[in-house]
């Protein structure tokens, strides 16, 4: 019963969405499913799923390894003083309502992108301008080596004139990608079709859907009983089983992503760095790390992870389990046992809530046991599990006390992009809070203008030991991205940045 009650539930979702009618069936709709919700239409909440499903662009794209590719941009160039950025464009790109792809609706797009709370708008932009319908440029106040980037993210993706209302408000999602959409209920689902005026070779499928999945399980179901050809985010205790089934093809990439303590530094609970340091030695990562992801590899003795190759520090202290030395810390900051085990401090106990989200199918269980490691050395943990919206929300409003998620470093495709996000004065809604550090906010800004490798590296060094010492977040685990893809789908390419699902890309095996 158990078994079979998730795909009742998988059932019912698809009964309730078009791509499971039976004309999508019958004409080869490529089914994704992953649990990201679509948020509705703007780029800084919901770009990534366009970008994913090849229905909007931005003007750079990246490889696996990070690397720059032109996207909208078919080439650029930079000034000597590393002020100026001029950007060509394709032209013979067209958007989904017929109309081009000019310099000023860039313009327009990256505006708004860089005016709004995101990425762009920590990058020193002083102007951005166009120069005719096929080239755009932007300056800075002071040279950024990552802006290529910065403009890959999925937040800065170009949108035509259609996606505006008579008052230029964002309306609808009209992009230039090789899928055109088709309908849309957010947050649940979109349909796509081939764009016969993309600028690049025609895809080889000609429709796709995208629908969005919480629970794990029931991905899981899907992809076993071919309710899905694509199949993202996948627990790691799935893997093995999925495996057996002939008809799937299963791949497991170590991403750049990490699941991490997201603490309240500002709160009486965190705000001494001994304490901080006790809670990461309490933490039995390689444990967890393979009785429960079943990655032994994935226990995280630093923040950045191998496939971060500039940025994982060989040579740095790792971080370890120690209780013994975690009890000690706590109470030489004055948090001593209390009759029930629980430390207290000036007759406060230490219990704290963490949040944490079932989309990432791991996450609760992982802050199960964490909270019996937790426990163990007198800390009183409560879970709560909730939307994943409701971390930002807690940064926010100040109400977070301890948080369990997983951050990607590769959302912008330098690493940068996310620190200056997270650890920046103000911290970040999924980064820092209550915690500044105006050393490690000197490095980064040094690193966004340094071109010389050797005094990166030593920049990059700098901003793991800080991260290390300080412990503002906690890495638990680094990330395997679990992936099932039914064997009737040919060319599936993971992206491990995670900036697209390359569909484009794929055929039909038969």
């Amino acid at each position: 019963m158990r078994r079979l009650l998730p795909c009742l539930i998988a059932c019912l979702a698809l009964a309730l969405t078009p791509a499971a009618s039976a004309k999508d069936v019958a004409s080869r709709t490529l089914r994704v499913v992953s649990p990201l919700e679509i948020g509705g239409v703007d780029p800084a909440r919901s770009g990534y799923i366009f970008t994913r499903m090849g229905v909007a662009e931005t003007l750079v794209g990246a490889d696996a390894q990070g690397r720059p590719l032109p996207a909208l941009a078919e080439s650029w160039r930079v000034s000597d003083d590393g002020l100026t950025w001029r950007f060509s464009l394709r032209r013979n790109a067209v958007f989904h309502d017929g109309g081009p792809v000019t310099g000023a609706l860039v313009v327009r797009s990256l505006e708004r992108a860089r005016t709004a709370p995101g990425i762009l708008s920590v990058v020193p932009i002083t102007a951005i301008t166009a120069d005719g319908d096929h080239e755009v440029t932007i300056v800075t106040a002071t040279p950024f080596r990552s802006l290529l980037a910065f403009l890959a993210h999925y937040s800065a993706i170009v949108l035509g004139a259609g996606a505006y209302d008579a008052n230029g408000a964002l309306t609808t999602m009209v992009g230039s990608g090789p899928y055109r959409l088709t309908g849309i209920n957010a947050p649940l689902s979109l349909d796509a079709e081939r764009f016969p005026q993309w600028w690049g070779a025609q895809p080889a499928i000609e429709r796709v859907s995208f629908l969005s999945v919480s629970r794990g399980e029931t991905r899981a179901a899907m992809a076993e009983s071919g309710q899905a050809d694509l199949v993202f985010t996948l627990a790691p205790e799935t893997a093995a089983r999925l495996k057996r089934n002939a008809s799937l093809s299963v791949t497991v990439h170590p991403i750049p992503r990490v699941r991490m303590l997201k603490l309240n530094a500002g709160s009486p609970y965190f705000r001494d760095p001994a304490v901080r340091q006790a809670v990461s030695l309490a933490i039995d990562r390689e444990g967890v790390a393979a009785g429960l992801l079943r990655s032994p590899t994935s226990a995280a003795s630093q923040l950045f992870p191998p496939t971060l190759a500039d940025w994982h520090q060989g040579g740095l202290p790792p971080l370890r389990h120690d209780p013994v030395k975690a009890a000690a810390l706590l109470s030489a900051a004055g948090w001593v046992p209390g009759p029930d085990g629980i430390r207290v401090k000036d007759g406060e106990p230490f219990r704290v809530t963490l949040r944490t989200f079932s989309d990432r199918p791991e996450l609760p269980p992982l802050a199960t046991a964490l909270q019996d490691q937790f426990r163990r050395v007198g800390l009183d943990v409560k879970i709560a599990i909730t939307s994943s919206g409701e971390i930002p929300a807690g940064h926010r409003d100040g109400t977070l006390q301890m948080a369990l998620a997983a951050r990607n470093f590769s959302l912008v495709p330098d690493p940068l992009g996310t620190l200056l996000q997270d650890f920046g004065p103000e911290g970040g809604d999924w980064g820092a809070m209550g915690w500044k550090n105006d050393g490690l906010i000197e490095a980064l800004n040094a690193l966004s203008r340094e071109a010389d490798p050797a005094s990166r590296a030593a920049l990059r060094l700098r901003v793991a030991e800080t991260l290390q010492s300080e412990l503002p977040v906690i890495p638990v685990a680094w990330y395997d991205y679990v992936v099932a893809a039914n064997k009737r789908v040919a060319g599936v390419e993971v992206d491990p940045l995670e900036l697209s699902y390359n569909i484009e890309r794929m055929r039909w095996a038969d």
